[in-house]
């Protein structure tokens, strides 16, 4: 399931689309990685929350996923695109690397939809039961907000993480886990399966190491298992929609949405104009949206004809419908 290479051949298309997640090898390098984590150390006590409250855990208490050491929860790590001390955070957003499987599973003009965050597992801490799922894999209603779909060849995923693994996880380590080519199931999961207690057989985790990216629909139902290894779990996780798709509401809270401004202040301080393009607002490809190249260097403007925008202007008072 894994590819070394940046870019998409038929390869990629079939394992994403049969699997329903890839792992993109290599994407940053060891020193990358060191960096990243000598940030995340540097504002661990200050932002870090760990999920001890029984109403916010992801798992039920005893289940399988539930861990050995019940005073553990999960733990997340907010402000990431603020942070100065490394450049890898804001880099997922036009990596070069990462921007062709972008395009290819959710098409020109894709957005960030969801805040990202860290997030930090230590030995015996647990992991999160099964979810999501074009199908949802608890009620079995359909999920169009996470749907994934492949029509005439064109893959497209309504919503779609990219995790940037921090630490090495293999084989039996615990963590990320999905239920391979459950995007595609059209039923919910036994009950005992989403908890981690029956069923594991068909329970994947796959193995990756620090500077790997895993990409995945959220329409494949996924979540973690109770972390193993002595080490902490570090995964730095963000949720793509394609231009016209949108699932959270962080873009609206803070400054001037229609400028693309609505995420908080801070994260924009030292983008490069792609990056910032990736945190435009939902709306259409035409309607003079900001598009990256292929390689994520530079951008392109997708518009109407200037008479079509004029005569919006005339009929609406605004150059957009």
């Amino acid at each position: 399931m894994a590819s070394t290479q940046h870019f998409i051949g038929d390869t990629e298309r079939y394992l994403f689309d049969l699997n329903g997640y890839i792992v993109i090898k290599n994407v940053f390098s060891k020193e990358e990685i060191k960096k990243a984590n000598e940030a995340i150390d540097a504002h661990f006590e200050e932002v870090a929350k760990e999920r001890l409250n029984p109403s916010i855990r992801n798992t039920l208490p005893n289940s399988g996923m539930a861990g050995s050491d019940p005073s553990r929860g999960r733990i997340d790590v907010g402000h990431i695109l603020s942070w100065r001390e490394t450049d890898l955070f804001k880099s997922v957003l036009d990596n070069p690397k990462l921007v062709p499987f972008y395009h290819e599973f959710l098409g020109k003009g894709y957005r960030m939809d969801h805040m990202p965050f860290v997030i930090a597992q230590n030995k015996g801490s647990e992991g999160f039961s099964l979810h999501g799922g074009t199908i949802d894999v608890s009620s079995g209603a359909y999920n169009h907000f996470l749907a994934y779909s492949c029509q005439q060849g064109i893959i497209r995923n309504s919503l779609m993480a990219a995790s940037v693994v921090l630490a090495d996880q293999p084989a039996g380590a615990g963590g990320y886990c999905v239920v391979r080519g459950s995007h595609k199931s059209n039923f919910k999961a036994p009950a005992e399966m989403i908890n981690g207690d029956n069923y594991r057989e068909f329970v994947y985790q796959p193995e990756t190491e620090a500077g790997d990216v895993v990409m995945f629909s959220e329409g494949t139902v996924h979540g973690a298992l109770p972390w193993e290894m002595d080490y902490q779990r570090r995964v730095a996780l963000y949720r793509f929609a394609p231009a016209t798709c949108c699932y959270g509401r962080s873009y609206m809270e803070e400054g001037d949405v229609g400028m693309g401004k609505g995420w908080p202040a801070e994260m924009y301080e030292g983008m490069t104009d792609t990056q910032k393009a990736v945190l435009l607002p939902p709306y259409a490809t035409r309607l003079d949206r900001v598009l990256l190249d292929d390689d994520g260097a530079g951008t392109s403007v997708s518009s109407r004809s200037e008479a079509k925008k004029a005569f919006d202007k005339e009929v609406f008072g605004s150059r957009y419908f």
